[in-house]
């Protein structure tokens, strides 16, 4: 569908006439083409052994490969008495009739009064264009009278056609058209030079990054007080730029058929200062199938001439990122989820990098490719590559693929060197990989929210709401550790070397659910009538929690130590760990001497109220039960720091 189309929609018709003229002149060969061929296959028909001719060029010339009823207008063509008849009649008819009526716009649909006889017989002919469908075929008079060129025998669609490229020649030579910086420009301004030079210099800025992909062609005209310029960026039908600059005031108007893509570039713009209107969806007859595309405008307003000529430099250095945005889109979708997707596409822009290099190298292929050269066992075809090293270790290699992809290409190096790139960089990122410690670390986030929450609930018991708010928030911090677990069993289900996280996990599990529980039983305590626990129960719980508390910030601690852990076990980062990881150790011992000291002082102050004396000893095993498991899970994550450094435990 041509470009024509969506300009006009936009309601910018100065812009089209370059357009309308260049389609009215190949429209001009094809009609010539067809009444040759039908001139031809009236003297086969007249003649059928004769020979039949041979047209594939002809045909191909005015780009008719796809028209397979060209190729057999002449060959099929016979006379039944008086009647011509043609196979697929109605598609030359058709024919016929659209390419008139795009011969005769520049020239028709201007609105000057010179123009209303042509327009007249435009009108007449394709009125018996569309009365000739109705018929079996052609009569010879009917013939006649489409393919004469005598005009002492009346007018013909011959006749018109030669009359419409004698004032389309005219035309043509009137516009001028000029080339400046590589915008075809005419009837402009020595004032918009300036402007235009400005937009093209953005636009020359970011334009490598698209490639040998089509697109980025640029027309600006002016229309009394408005200088226009038009880019109509890629190959679809409705992907259209038009601006208008009057004044100091730049206003764009933007098309676009997918919503994501249009919410990427009004982001650009939005970034840069310009301030947007939406339309809803359109539905244009004969644009983008029928099927509704986005429309919206967006206005800048500049205090000088220098920031109106940076307004357009920069809006025309944005307009490459939107070339195949959605496709890129996609494939970067078989690795990361969609936000993340997008976000990986403004980050290439935002650096100038761009998608198409990325893409031109393979895409997805590039990526599958790397992963099973780099690791047949860590990856499995199919494998989203943030389920195998985490969101952030697969967006970062991602973002550094585009970055590669673009630099490497731009300097004309070979697409083999991109795919090597792509395994090395793969390569590097499973041998620094610390992604199997985001689960270990996030989930010791909600444990130490957990504990940070006992401690503070036992120290300053609050009313009824706030116990319950309390209660409530535990629970969802436990429930958002144990949906981290089912995470790590899912990925040892499928990748064994998830095993010792699963594991590991799966014991710190056990401490987030005893301190849920804790608290729990802190707020059974609290329940009218009961008056709450006496000040000196009360003091020997805080101190088993804030124990168990310091634990478990030195489990963060440790967790965080081990991922820069090297692959070395002498560095001073193995040593750190081991002090951490030893403190939070001790810390079991200390709790069991507590939990005693707890219990004693429990009998003491409560040997009269069994039920807060149940309540009290159960809290205080729990926490104490907490600090057994916090154990083990310092074995655990010991064990897998020793198996990352290559010793044994």
């Amino acid at each position: 569908m041509l470009k024509e189309k969506a300009v006009a929609t936009l309601g910018q018709p100065s812009l089209l006439m370059p357009a309308w003229i260049k389609a009215a002149l190949a429209a001009n060969d094809r009609l010539k083409l067809y009444l040759t061929l039908l001139q031809s296959a009236a003297q086969h028909a007249s003649a059928p052994d004769g020979p039949v001719g041979r047209w594939e060029k002809d045909i191909a010339q005015g780009g008719l490969q796809d028209a397979p009823w060209a190729q057999e207008l002449v060959s099929g063509a016979y006379y039944d008495d008086d009647l011509l008849i043609l196979p697929r009649m109605e598609s030359l008819l058709d024919a016929l009739a659209n390419d008139l009526t795009a011969m005769a716009r520049p020239v028709c649909d201007t609105g000057q009064a010179s123009a209303a006889p042509l327009a007249r017989r435009r009108d007449h002919w394709l009125h018996q264009l569309h009365a000739l469908a109705d018929d079996e075929g052609l009569r010879r008079t009917a013939l006649n009278e489409l393919t004469h060129g005598d005009h002492q025998r009346g007018d013909s669609l011959h006749l018109l056609v030669m009359d419409l490229h004698k004032q389309i020649n005219a035309l043509s030579s009137e516009l001028a058209t000029e080339d400046i910086d590589g915008a075809h420009a005419w009837q402009v301004h020595d004032d918009d030079r300036p402007l235009i030079q400005a937009f093209m210099r953005g636009l020359h800025r970011t334009a490598p990054l698209k490639f040998s992909h089509p697109g980025l062609d640029t027309a600006v005209t002016r229309d009394g007080q408005r200088l226009l310029i038009q880019n109509d960026i890629g190959t679809n039908d409705v992907h259209v730029l038009v601006i208008e600059v009057q004044d100091s005031t730049i206003a764009l108007t933007y098309s676009d058929l997918h919503p994501g893509r249009f919410g990427f570039f009004r982001q650009m713009l939005e970034d840069m200062g310009f301030a947007w209107k939406v339309f809803d969806p359109r539905v244009s007859e004969g644009l983008n199938a029928g099927k509704p595309y986005v429309v919206g405008q967006a206005c800048l307003e500049a205090q000088s001439n220098a920031q109106l000529q940076t307004g357009l430099e920069n809006v025309a250095s944005r307009i490459v990122f939107v070339i195949d945005w959605n496709r890129a889109r996609k494939r970067l979708q078989h690795f990361v989820g969609k936000a993340r997707a997008i976000e990986l596409l403004t980050q290439a822009a935002h650096n100038n990098w761009g998608h198409m290099a990325w893409l031109m190298a393979g895409a997805e292929r590039l990526v599958y490719n790397a992963m099973q050269a780099v690791d047949s066992e860590a990856f499995h075809v199919g494998d989203r590559l943030d389920d195998v090293l985490g969101e952030a270790a697969a967006s970062n290699y991602l973002l550094e693929l585009l970055r590669i992809s673009s630099v490497l290409l731009r300097q004309q190096q070979p697409l083999s060197l991109v795919a090597d790139e792509a395994r090395l960089l793969l390569a590097r990122v499973l041998r620094q990989r610390t992604f199997e410690f985001d689960l270990l670390a996030e989930h010791a986030a909600f444990t130490h929210a957990l504990a940070e929450g006992l401690c503070d609930a036992l120290e300053n018991p609050g009313d009824a709401a706030q116990t319950q708010a309390q209660v409530l928030r535990a629970k969802n911090w436990e429930r958002q550790a144990d949906h981290l677990l089912m995470d790590a069993r899912q990925r040892a289900e499928r990748r064994p070397r998830w095993q010792p996280v699963m594991d590991c996990l799966a014991k710190a599990d056990d401490v987030a659910d005893a301190l849920e529980e804790a608290t729990f039983m802190h707020s059974l305590t609290l329940i009218h009538p009961a008056p709450g626990l006496p000040a000196e129960v009360r003091a020997a719980l805080c101190q088993l929690a804030a124990t168990t508390l310091a634990a478990i910030q030195d489990q963060v601690k440790a967790i965080e130590i081990a991922r820069q852990v090297s692959q070395r076990a002498d560095g001073p980062d193995s040593e750190l760990f081991l002090q951490t990881l030893w403190r939070m150790l001790r810390a079991e011992r200390q709790c069991d001497e507590l939990f005693r000291q707890a219990r004693a002082t429990m009998v003491k102050n409560l040997r009269n109220a069994p039920v807060d004396l149940m309540l009290a000893n159960d809290l205080a095993a729990t926490l104490e039960k907490a600090t057994d498991n916090l154990l083990r899970v310092g074995y655990a994550l010991r064990q897998m720091v020793l198996n990352k450094t290559g010793m044994s435990a």
